[in-house]
């Protein structure tokens, strides 16, 4: 640690300590969230492929892709095969699918909250 302050050169134009602004500028941009580095272990790991498996596997067994498909069917019936696009059937649906995805069960709020 001595040798590397000792072989540092100085500016006589700058000082030694970077300004603050600069520092906190390029920090903020390496900062990474928690869950960019979760997601960057995950991939490197493998697991993320694994995981995402898993979750496909249990919303087929919870009957969540066949509830998802009944609902654009029904949709699709009520709007007339012609009239409805794919971008109406995504925003109408995903809704739907988001609720039940996470609450797969069926449990009221206070019920979740006892996890």
């Amino acid at each position: 640690m001595v040798v590397c302050f000792l072989s540092r050169k100085h500016s006589v134009n700058r000082s030694s300590v970077p300004d603050e602004d600069v520092t906190d500028a390029s920090s903020e941009k390496d900062k990474l969230t928690l869950e960019e580095i979760i997601n960057i272990k995950l991939v490197e790991s493998g697991e993320r492929e694994n995981l995402m498996e898993l979750v496909r596997d249990r919303l087929v067994e919870s009957g969540w892709k066949d509830e998802m498909r009944v609902a654009c069917r029904e949709h699709v019936k009520k709007k007339g095969r012609k009239d409805v696009t794919v971008d109406e059937l995504i925003r109408v649906i995903t809704p739907k699918g988001r609720e039940r995805y996470t609450n797969p069960f069926g449990m009221k709020p206070e019920q979740r909250n006892l996890r």
